[in-house]
């Protein structure tokens, strides 16, 4: 058998208090931080002396959860960040949201902004929020209609 189910996903930050006030502000629930090292993650992440301060951050259904994991050593490279929505590589993460217009109005509080426009792709309503780092959260509010519950696929 392959792959059975997503686990989490690992987002690596190097400012982990404004990444996880980043997802707190859109509305993940985020558990407690732990410290982690030793020479069981020496030998899984390919490295030496790893000590990593992480957070899991997961959807109030308890579903999505991402590992936003800042390494205190080794330290991580600089990232530019800002990278557009097209640059090769994981560009964004996905999630439903019930009230956009709310979850923006958080995130605006918060100091975060779109990288483009809030738009209609029936029978959706989204768009993508610029987070900490580069870091691009695509957030979709189904619109109420009758065939709610059915999957939309593009044409």
């Amino acid at each position: 058998m392959g792959v059975r189910s997503a686990e989490h996903i690992g987002l690596v930050v190097a400012d982990l208090d404004r990444a996880v006030a980043f997802f707190e502000a859109v509305g993940f629930d985020v558990g407690e931080r732990m410290r982690v090292g030793g020479a069981w993650a020496d030998r899984v992440n390919g490295l030496e002396g790893t000590d990593v301060e992480m957070a899991f951050a997961t959807a109030p259904d308890g579903s999505g959860a991402i590992e936003i994991t800042r390494f205190v050593h080794p330290a991580s490279p600089p990232v530019a960040g800002g990278e557009a929505a097209n640059h090769p590589g994981l560009r964004h993460l996905a999630y439903r949201v019930d009230d956009l217009d709310g979850t923006l109005a958080r995130a605006r509080e918060a100091g975060y902004d779109l990288v483009g426009a809030v738009e209609a792709f029936d029978p959706w309503r989204l768009c993508y929020l610029r987070g900490p780092e580069g870091l691009i959260l695509e957030l979709a509010e189904r619109a109420e209609d009758p065939h709610a519950g059915a999957e939309h696929t593009e044409e």
